[in-house]
């Protein structure tokens, strides 16, 4: 065992996180941002504002979370371990600071932040390290927020494209149905913990929600030879649901914000 998982599943999770850098562009075309209501939700959870707030967006990916923190006034440094994105963060963001390191080691002062932000990314830490980590950054009374934007399968062509990914992919295909256990010891560590979920859409052109998909794990960790094909089939898919070619993408937003003590 290798920090609680056996070495083929450590390699695994690898190799997923090891693959975005490749879908970079796909990333920050495709993957949905986040309405107004999750920061002002953030804000009413934390019990402080974000402007001016000292915020470390790590995972930062190619940026979508941290323009938007950035918006609210927020003083934000993006935190992006993958080369990739990097680069992609670097040409879209280029006024926003970033350094390139992961949640598991921060390589930043005691004391230092006042918000640390995990979008869609804090399942890509290994929480015995990351946690102690944010704790030991964030000033006293600062918060730690993450957040995942989830396909709501209560829409029936949503849950249908669930199940037929979850057979085709068998093994790969995975959603966020483990947020409970990923944040169960922030209670454990002291933290105060707060949780809401917002429901929200967006209504986008087929090919961006084809290059959503791309830029999941699932797919960008496959052969080229195998991932265009299924692309191509969930394409068709998708154009069968939505002949006009505009999909309505429904999400299930889960916000959990863990505070510190004054």
């Amino acid at each position: 065992m290798t920090n609680g998982r056996k070495f083929s599943e450590l390699r695994n999770f690898r190799e997923l996180a090891g693959s975005f850098g490749s879908v970079a562009a796909e990333y920050d075309r495709g993957r949905p941002g986040y309405p107004d209501q999750l920061f002002d939700e953030l804000e009413r959870l934390w019990g402080r504002g974000l402007k001016g707030a000292r915020v470390l967006d790590v995972g930062a990916g190619t940026g979508i979370a941290t323009r938007l923190l950035a918006a609210r006034g927020a003083d934000v440094i993006a935190v992006e371990p993958s080369a990739g994105m990097a680069e992609r963060f670097r040409a879209v963001s280029p006024q926003v600071p970033l350094v390139r390191a992961g949640g598991d080691d921060l390589p930043f002062h005691d004391d230092s932040a006042d918000l640390i932000t995990y979008a869609q990314a804090f399942h890509w830490t290994r929480p015995e390290q990351s946690l102690p980590e944010a704790i030991r950054v964030l000033r006293p009374g600062g918060a730690l927020a993450t957040w995942w934007n989830i396909f709501d399968d209560g829409v029936p062509w949503v849950r249908a494209r669930d199940e037929r990914l979850s057979a085709t992919l068998s093994g790969r295909y995975h959603g966020y149905g483990r947020v409970d256990e990923l944040t169960a010891p922030f209670a454990a560590a002291g933290l105060a913990v707060s949780r809401v979920k917002l429901g929200w859409q967006r209504q986008v052109p087929v090919e961006q929600v084809v290059d959503n998909l791309t830029s999941r794990s699932f797919f960008a960790s496959l052969d080229p030879e195998r991932r265009e094909p299924l692309l191509a089939a969930e394409r068709a898919a998708l154009l069968a649901e939505f002949p006009d070619g505009q999909v309505v993408e429904p999400y299930v937003l889960d916000l959990t914000v863990a505070t510190t003590g004054e």
